[in-house]
This record gives C-alpha cells, structure tokens and sequence, in this order.
C-alpha cells in the first residue's frame, strides 16, 4: 500500500500529543505555539495509520520555518524513514507552491539529520540549542 500524504487538521491534536507523550525526551508544545493552532502542516499515512507528521511556520519572508517532525511511536514498518522522506519531500514541494524559496529546520534526532542530509539539506555540523521563552 503506499502512503498518502494530507494536511493536519484540529482532529489530529490527540494523536500528535499522544506521540510526544510517547517520546520520553520530548514534550508537547502548546498547541497555540504551533502555526494556525497546529493545523498548519503535513501528516503522512499508510492505511489510515498516521506515521508522521511535521508543522510548516510560514513568514513574510521567502522562508519557511519546517519544525516539530513527530512520528508515531507504535509504528515499527520498515519504511517509516520513506515515510519521513515523503513528509520532507511533500513540505518542500508545498513551500515551492506557496512561492517560498527557503525552508530553516532544527533537530538534534540523528535519524532525521542523516535524512535530511540524504535530501541535500545542509546540515551545520556545529550543535545549537533551540531556546523558548513564555513572555505573558
């Protein structure tokens, strides 16, 4: 069966939060913190059993922030690195659509770094560290 690729939607929350929970260094953001209250984005799916799923921050720039890649624990399928290309892939290719000409990540996960650099993103070999501040 191949994967089909979609927009996320509100009815998707429950299963991205119960993923993050699932993730023992992870944790939830908000979902007011995620663009368009974390509907703005891309989940891939395989027979209706969500695989992955990453949120796109458009900006008044050529750029788009491409954050918070979240997969679904429970899925043990060899293909779930394809599934991550695809979700990658369909980003860029949405972005290209919407007349950006940028696409800005941040990870630490070496999996999803390996593929990013698999997809010719360029990758700084120096670490950085994401920082957050609730300022209300």
């Amino acid at each position: 069966m191949k994967f089909n690729i979609r927009k996320l939607t509100e009815d998707d929350w429950i299963t991205l939060v119960s993923w993050w929970d699932a993730w023992p260094e992870w944790n939830a953001p908000a979902q007011e913190f995620l663009p368009d209250n974390g509907t703005s984005g891309l989940i891939v799916e395989k027979n209706e059993v969500p695989i992955v799923a990453g949120f796109l921050y458009f900006t008044n720039s050529s750029a788009v922030l491409f954050e918070w890649v979240i997969s679904n624990p429970n899925y043990k399928e060899k293909d779930k690195k394809k599934a991550i290309e695809m979700l990658i892939n369909s980003a860029e290719i949405f972005c290209k659509n919407n007349n950006k000409k940028y696409m800005f990540s941040i990870s630490r996960n070496k999996s999803l770094l390996n593929i990013h650099k698999k997809l010719k993103w360029v990758v700084d070999k120096d670490p950085s560290y994401e920082m957050i501040k609730k300022i209300i």
